[in-house]
């Protein structure tokens, strides 16, 4: 489920950053790291909300931004380039990235 910064959607258009994964077996560091970048990002101009879902190694998260911009400044962020760094070199058998323009977007339920 979205977690939204301001408790429910935005009205589109919006962006969505979806980084898929697989995780490495040297994980060394990387919950401290999930969680640190996980606050910053709260903090980030621009930022509406996140999802994220992990099984088996295999994992997604999906943040949502009010413009390119901010995703822009959030890829600079001395501690989120840290943290591409190591996921490169340590955490990540695979990934990839993409951003999405969301044009609308339904909700229902919880």
């Amino acid at each position: 489920m979205i977690q939204w910064q301001a408790g429910q959607p935005p009205e589109g258009p919006y962006y969505a950053s979806i980084f898929n994964y697989f995780l490495s077996e040297n994980l060394e560091g990387y919950a401290e790291y999930d969680a640190l970048t996980l606050d910053l990002v709260r903090e980030m101009p621009g930022f509406l909300g996140y999802e994220s879902m992990k099984h088996d190694g295999r994992g997604s998260f999906i943040s949502y931004w009010s413009d390119l911009a901010s995703i822009q400044h959030w890829g600079r962020h001395a501690v989120h380039q840290k943290a591409k760094e190591l996921g490169r070199s340590t955490w990540y058998r695979y990934y990839h990235s993409m951003i999405a323009e969301v044009q609308q977007a339904r909700f229902h339920g919880l």
